[in-house]
């Protein structure tokens, strides 16, 4: 009996291995929402590839699959080849990217919206079963903001180049690792009063467990190709309101500063000048207008998601910034 050669047999297990592999492709996969979606990705039996700028940031999240399932790529949303090559024979994809300013002029259109256009160009040519888009509540054209102009302009190249695209706009997303209740402690925590700009600004805060679920619900609901969903929290609350919520939780006996407009755009200046600081743009701009949902388009229910509330999750993680007598569990 003739045995066969090892490589014929080598090349068959690999070729029956790529028949059976199933392959997520993640833009954006190591922010904070990405850090949700990439582990329940690999639980679900995907080798997920995570495409973003810095690979290096993404290695951290390898150990949530088995050895090997999931892979750091580099591929920045202005590089086409690139972005193809991390979108090849991709059964879903999935973009998270998303920046809230940026420090010279068109980057924000650069990467949320052309980009996006590359990722949907790039899904529909590998035949992607799904494409899952995050967007912003506020996305509009007609935007006061770079950031919203960009996310519409976004959102309309993915519908030109994969129309069946599942598009998500979610509201502030909170979350142990969150750039909003995390840094209204840490004012808290800091500075003899906590300012306040645009207080009267309504916001619906939503859960990154909840934006993950409603991600993998976009990708196996037959009802969802070619929606487009608002992700907001039960609670609806003023930035004031939220700010006073925070000193509560977190014990801090601050008075709320009301800061000036003016002011803000002065000072505001001033910490781009800083070295290592985040430019932050038109954020008066942002804080000017609500960011809640307009209730025209299904939310996280009809994707099958309880929302949940922010009391149930904040206070456990806001506790390192209460007075450290507080911080101790009670008996």
């Amino acid at each position: 009996m003739l045995m066969k050669d090892p490589d014929e047999r080598t090349k068959k297990r690999d070729a029956m291995a790529s028949m059976t592999r199933r392959i997520a492709t993640v833009f954006g996969g190591s922010g904070l929402i990405g850090r949700q979606v990439v582990p329940r990705l690999a639980r679900q039996g995907y080798v997920v590839r995570i495409a973003v700028r810095d690979p290096e940031r993404a290695a951290a999240l390898r150990p949530a699959g088995a050895p090997g399932q999931i892979v750091p790529l580099y591929a920045p949303l202005e590089n086409s080849a690139a972005v193809a090559r991390a979108a090849e024979g991709a059964e879903v994809v999935v973009n998270l990217v998303g920046q809230l300013s940026e420090r010279k002029a068109g980057t924000l259109s650069a990467v949320m919206g052309r980009g996006a256009g590359l990722v949907a160009t790039a899904a529909a040519a590998a035949g992607a079963r799904r494409l899952v888009h995050l967007s912003a509540i506020g996305a509009d054209p007609a935007g006061a903001t770079a950031y919203a102009r960009a996310k519409a302009e976004g959102e309309a190249a993915v519908r030109a180049a994969f129309p069946a695209a599942v598009i998500l706009r979610p509201s502030v997303v909170f979350g142990v690792e969150d750039h909003f209740f995390n840094r209204i402690g840490t004012l808290a925590k800091t500075l003899p009063l906590l300012p306040v700009v645009c207080g009267e600004c309504r916001l619906q805060p939503v859960y990154v467990g909840d934006v993950a679920a409603a991600v993998m619900a976009a990708l196996v609901r037959a009802d969802a190709p070619g929606q487009t969903y608002e992700l907001a929290g039960p609670r609806v609350a003023s930035l004031r309101e939220l700010e006073s919520w925070v000193l509560a939780v977190t014990g801090q006996k601050r008075r709320l500063w009301t800061v000036p407009a003016g002011l803000f755009r002065l000072g505001a200046r001033f910490l781009e000048m800083l070295p290592g600081q985040q430019p932050i743009g038109d954020a008066l701009q942002l804080l000017a207008r609500d960011n809640v949902a307009t209730g025209e388009l299904p939310g996280l229910a009809g994707l099958g998601v309880v929302a949940t509330p922010m009391e149930a999750m904040v206070p456990a993680y806001l506790r390192r910034f209460a007075p450290v007598w507080k911080q101790q569990p009670a008996i």
